[in-house]
């Protein structure tokens, strides 16, 4: 389930991991942000038209929103690719970038660091070890999905830091919904592999699909979270790509805070 955390609806949190202490998360709607139509309210992407400056002023005031941090954004391309910032190649600026680098997942155990994701109808998938300190957040769309990108990101946090994904935590974000999710060529884009989760002729449930690959991952179904909100159906809340193709994108951000 999600929260509205403030009064004006510009960000949610998940109660499941608003439980941990230490742990900074946040789901910004677009609304709140200084972006012009048809980008209109805080779009944080700098790839769709967007004024710079203005996303620039957003990018700050989501900096403001969710207490401070480094953000650290990437250029997605709906690949499998990861980043990792471990505490000792931050240590020595190894990891600090003055250009994003492609990656569509971001994990790190470095307090203070925010890991975002920018979506309009993709998932972000948030994960979070508490006894490793490790989170991550995986930009996943259907290419993601088709290409397991979730399983090997949890692969990756068991060989990169040693977690447990038995004690793993994750949320779904908001993002397209399987009443929204239409493929009309799926025989050609989706692997046989996931054609079980088909709705209907042309429909997918992605979020099942993600919650699947999770649990396969070795997480307990109890603890993967979904929203049930669709982008589509609610885009004077979020971006929505398949609602209006020329549209900003939304964040999802989750990192460690300074002394935890």
């Amino acid at each position: 389930m999600l929260l509205v955390k403030k009064k004006e609806n510009y960000v949610f949190q998940f109660e499941a991991l608003n439980h941990f202490q230490g742990l900074t998360h946040a789901i910004a709607c677009r609304n709140g942000g200084f972006s012009l139509p048809p980008f209109d309210g805080m779009n944080l992407s700098l790839g769709v038209g967007d004024d710079p400056a203005t996303v620039t002023a957003n990018r700050k005031r989501l900096r403001q929103m969710t207490g401070g941090g480094v953000h650290l954004y990437t250029r997605q391309n709906h690949g499998a690719s990861m980043r990792i910032i471990t505490r000792d190649a931050w240590a020595r600026g190894e990891a600090i970038q003055t250009e994003p680098v492609p990656a569509d997942a971001l994990i790190t155990d470095v307090p203070g660091i925010r890991l975002v994701i920018q979506t309009a109808d993709c998932q972000a998938v948030m994960l979070f070890d508490p006894q490793k300190r490790v989170v991550a957040n995986i930009h996943c769309g259907w290419r993601g999905s088709v290409a397991n990108i979730i399983g090997n990101v949890v692969s990756c946090m068991t060989s990169e830091f040693d977690c447990d994904p038995g004690q793993m935590t994750a949320a779904i974000c908001p993002s397209l919904g399987p009443c929204c999710a239409e493929f009309l060529n799926y025989k050609n884009e989706i692997h046989r592999s996931l054609w079980p989760f088909r709705v209907g002729a042309h429909h997918f449930d992605f979020w099942r699909i993600s919650r699947h690959q999770l649990v396969s991952a070795g997480l307990s179904d109890g603890n993967v979270h979904a929203s049930g909100i669709c982008t589509r159906c609610n885009p004077h809340l979020f971006f929505s790509y398949r609602a209006a193709p020329e549209t900003g994108r939304f964040a999802t951000l989750i990192g460690l805070d300074v002394g935890s």
